[in-house]
């Protein structure tokens, strides 16, 4: 995604303003980094622990909250506003880069290292929490404790799956820039909006939780390269007719097999994730031909100076804070627990007057561990490599280290990271572990690394 990074000292909002490109389009960046908070909040309202210590879903505990996910299942949207950043890059990249042979492997590789720097050292510290609970003994103790901190190993690495299908995105967009005739002009939104909303359908890849998902479906592989090859046909239905959509889902709601919520939640015999159905697919394409609608709307507002200063200077951060929410959240219910503090019932009076102050706690958490990790979200710049010697065979090697490293990020989200408890769950096919998991994820890296420039010979 394309970013705006703020210098190291602070500047106002005109400044900021003026130093904003006029070709810039500053909804894309609203949008990449609203639908992050969204989920940070969706997910922060959701999650709960029950009185008997297990992790649970609140719109599993009251159905009546399940509408708000029509709202609050904004992944669409990030993949919408990605797809426009890749169209945009994938441009720069062919002017700058003459030489096809070695483009691919350029742009997937300069894609998936901003990507997965925060996502390595997210990593880093997870496994190392699960070594010490393993080493002293937490997770292989009875009662509470020792289930909750198994949960807490599979539940919170659970939302890397998103970083596994973006990744998936971006080995993609050469292809779907090409079926949809898009560039990074703004019909490129448009025809971005079957392959946003379709792929965002994919977090029925999502891991097996109590908490936030159900189990995952074979069929999400073929629902991404299919999304990702549509063609610039969906470019009305994604503008005007995003009432369609909406009104489509309502339906498949209403009178269909379908279910209220468009997450998918503990026990339920139908899901909507699982494999994605038709009402999701309508109210993704719902929801992105919404943001298409208003966005000559919001880029009046965002051209307000303090408005898009508020943006510039909060963007930069939306990735971290989106990796880290859970640990805080996690954090905070298990400190809450230890003290004996009881939690409110589910939907009622008391809980709904504690939300803001547990949000209020739970954002100065996240900032804390936004102060300390953002460093590998900005990381080294990629290095362009316009002038290094073109290599044919690296395009091909990119493709492969795409393919590995989705599978090694899918399986670490849906097994966890508890490398010595090591426990198998069901991926696909079969039982994977942890071990696996990192192995998967290992070998797409080492193949990755082999793809980097070397200086033109002399």
């Amino acid at each position: 995604m394309s970013r705006t990074h703020p210098d190291a000292s602070p500047r106002t909002a005109s400044e900021i303003d003026a130093a904003t490109p006029a070709d810039r389009d500053r909804w894309v960046d609203t949008l990449r980094a609203g639908s992050l908070l969204v989920v940070v909040l969706g997910h922060w309202l959701m999650v709960s622990i029950t009185p008997d210590g297990q992790i649970t879903n609140a719109l599993a505990v009251v159905p009546a909250l399940q509408p708000l996910t029509w709202l609050l299942q904004v992944m669409p949207l990030f993949f919408l506003v990605g797809g426009v950043a890749h169209a945009h890059t994938l441009e720069s990249l062919e002017r700058s880069r003459p030489e096809p042979r070695g483009r691919y492997a350029a742009f997937f590789r300069a894609r998936a290292t901003r990507l997965l720097r925060p996502t390595l050292a997210f990593l880093a510290v997870w496994v190392v929490l699960g070594v010490v609970a393993d080493l002293s003994g937490l997770t292989s103790r009875p009662g509470d404790a020792g289930r909750l901190a198994r949960d807490a190993l599979v539940t919170v690495p659970q939302l890397l799956w998103f970083v596994g299908i973006y990744l998936g995105a971006c080995a993609f967009a050469r292809s779907c820039v090409t079926s949809t005739g898009a560039g990074a002009s703004s019909s490129s939104w448009c025809s971005w909006c079957w392959p946003a909303s379709s792929t965002s359908c994919l977090s029925a890849a999502g891991p097996s939780s109590s908490a936030t998902s159900t189990s995952p479906s074979s069929g999400w592989p073929c629902t991404s390269s299919g999304s990702l090859g549509v063609t610039a046909g969906s470019r009305p239905l994604a503008g005007g007719r995003w009432p369609s959509s909406v009104s489509a889902m309502g339906l498949a709601v209403a009178f269909g097999p379908y279910p209220t919520s468009m997450v998918g939640l503990p026990g339920e015999a139908v899901s909507n994730m699982a494999p994605p159905t038709a009402a999701l697919l309508a109210q993704g394409i719902g929801i992105c031909g919404l943001a298409v609608v208003l966005r000559p709307v919001m880029a009046r507002v965002l051209a307000r100076p303090r408005v898009w200063r508020s943006v510039v200077l909060g963007g930069p951060f939306a990735m971290t804070a989106f990796l880290w929410h859970l640990t805080a959240l996690m954090t905070i219910l298990l400190a809450l627990r230890a003290l004996g503090v009881v939690q409110p019932s589910v939907a009622s009076w008391q809980w709904w007057l504690t939300r803001p102050l547990l949000f209020t706690v739970l954002a100065v958490v996240t900032g804390l561990l936004v102060a300390v990790f953002v460093r590998f979200d900005r990381g080294p710049r990629t290095a362009a490599d316009a002038a290094a010697e073109p290599r044919g065979w690296v395009d091909p090697v990119a493709a492969v280290s795409a393919g590995v490293l989705f599978f090694g990020i899918l399986i670490v989200s849906i097994v966890g990271v508890d490398v010595l408890g090591n426990r198998p769950v069901f991926f696909l096919v079969g039982d994977v572990t942890p071990i696996v998991g990192f192995a998967v994820l290992g070998a797409g890296l080492l193949l990755l690394r082999t793809t980097r420039p070397r200086a033109p010979r002399t």
